[in-house]
């Protein structure tokens, strides 16, 4: 009865015991560098941008404070508008591009099918490929290569490049980013469908299921928080496409493809820093808005 006692007492003991012990060094060691880095890099930088915004510096000399003037043009720039116009309808149809054909690949790629290894490295070579490069070489087939198909095949609206035509050129960086971007969703795909215990559909290949039913009614279920989690990194990385866009159109033709980075980035070149600070800091708002409305719809749904 004794040993008993000093068992459960011992077990009782054990969660306070743990408690009450300090933080290993060993986690200060990993924290305060990483931390120490991210102020100096990120925070910092960011809330000077933050008080310059309600200046009218111009990166450098003299700036007096203008309070919400910058905030206010922006709110009736055309450009900057347009600007989160395209972000926005680029972001949403890239995300749904990416994540249909990717999920559409991870499910042929883990069926039985031969040489699924080699397939797999074969899709994955383009998320190793810098953007920029992709950009100016697809530059060129759409320069180049795709108007003398049109031509060759007789077919008026090919003839011309895509990335000329103000009306398509955003097409062709939806293309393009979704080529580079399938890889990554692709990957966490397979990592999902994998983890789908085989038992599921033997039962549904017992019970007469259909292959597309079993797709329907099996496995998107029970990868949806891999869905979750592709669009969330999916659109949070669109938002803030710039490299693809600089090498196909550098925004163009006019102003139809340039994305909010790309406004930031050459009002910063041009002499509008405080002005383009203001219009980062929405944008950064913005961002915040859209991830906390993602965390309200996923949260407690489809815990990986």
């Amino acid at each position: 009865m004794s040993i008993l006692t000093n068992k459960t007492t011992s077990g009782r003991d054990l969660p306070r015991q743990r408690s009450a012990r300090s933080v290993e060094p060993i986690f200060y060691f990993f924290l305060v560098p990483s931390l120490l880095l991210f102020t100096l890099a990120i925070t910092i930088p960011a809330i000077i941008g933050i008080f310059f915004s309600f200046t009218d510096s111009i990166g450098i000399g003299d700036w007096e404070f203008v309070g919400f003037t910058n905030y206010l043009a922006i709110f009736g720039d055309p450009a900057i508008l347009q600007s989160y116009l395209f972000t926005f309808g680029f972001s949403l149809v890239t995300v749904i591009a990416v994540n249909v054909v990717a999920f559409l690949l991870a499910v042929g790629l883990t069926s039985r099918i031969r040489m699924k290894s080699a397939l797999r490295t074969v899709f994955v070579i383009p998320m190793v490929v810098s953007g920029i490069i992709i950009a100016y070489v697809f530059n060129f087939l759409f320069s180049n290569s795709l108007p003398a198909v049109g031509a060759a095949a007789g077919i008026p609206w090919l003839e011309s490049s895509l990335l000329a035509n103000p009306d398509l050129a955003w097409i062709a960086i939806v293309l393009v980013t979704a080529w580079q971007a399938v890889p990554g969703a692709l990957l966490i795909y397979i990592a999902g469908l994998v983890a789908v215990p085989g038992d599921v559909y033997e039962a549904a290949d017992i019970d007469g299921a259909s292959k597309f039913q079993q797709l329907v009614k099996i496995t998107l279920p029970l990868v949806a928080g891999y869905v979750v989690i592709n669009i969330i990194l999916g659109f949070k990385g669109f938002l803030n496409a710039y490299d693809i866009i600089v090498g196909l159109t550098n925004g163009g033709p006019g102003t139809s493809t340039r994305s909010i980075a790309m406004t930031v980035i050459a009002g910063f070149n041009g002499g509008d820093y405080a002005y383009q600070m203001a219009n980062a800091t929405i944008f950064f708002v913005v961002a915040i808005l859209i991830s906390l409305v993602q965390l309200s719809l996923t949260r407690g749904r489809n815990a990986l």
